[in-house]
């Protein structure tokens, strides 16, 4: 299966379209940290992470992990653990993934940057949730809804074409 990011605000699922944001400077091939933007290209959909405590995951056919308070992602391009899942309580900067807003009550990783890690080319691309669609750092964001549908929707091998 593959999603497309029909446009800046159109995430296509089979014969399902969501209304979505992206990356608040538009999308890029030429990502770098904290530039705003959305990465272009097809990524694989490598795992949700979810707020056992605020959302029902149920049955999905796609890795899954509960989200901890100590949970982070680095996007400290100075780490050895630049765009990973990290223990907060390391010395270095990290987006927090347990948040008291519901922005990551669910998120689905995006391997953008994960093979073979280049620092600097951006972290921590995501799609996860929104309650107003406005502009991302650089992740895509659906409403909740839309998210729990699309959970059921995907299969262990898909793909995003951004």
């Amino acid at each position: 299966m593959i999603l497309k990011l029909k446009n800046k605000h159109t995430l296509e699922a089979d014969e399902f379209q969501f209304r979505c944001s992206i990356g608040k400077n538009g999308i890029t091939r030429k990502k770098k940290e904290g530039d705003l933007t959305t990465p272009k290209g097809i990524f694989k959909l490598k795992e949700v992470f979810y707020r056992a405590d605020k959302v029902e995951l149920g049955k999905i056919n796609i890795r899954s992990k509960q989200i901890s308070k100590t949970m982070g992602w680095c996007n400290d391009i100075k780490n050895k653990y630049y765009n990973k899942l990290i223990d907060i309580r390391k010395k270095c900067k990290h987006e927090k993934l347990y948040r008291k807003d519901s922005k990551y009550d669910y998120i689905i990783v995006l391997d953008y940057n994960m093979k073979k890690i280049i620092k600097g080319k951006g972290s921590a691309i995501f799609l996860h949730l929104t309650k107003n669609y406005n502009p991302t750092a650089g992740c895509i964001a659906i409403k909740k809804n839309d998210f729990e549908i699309l959970l059921r929707l995907l299969k262990k091998n898909t793909f995003i074409k951004i």
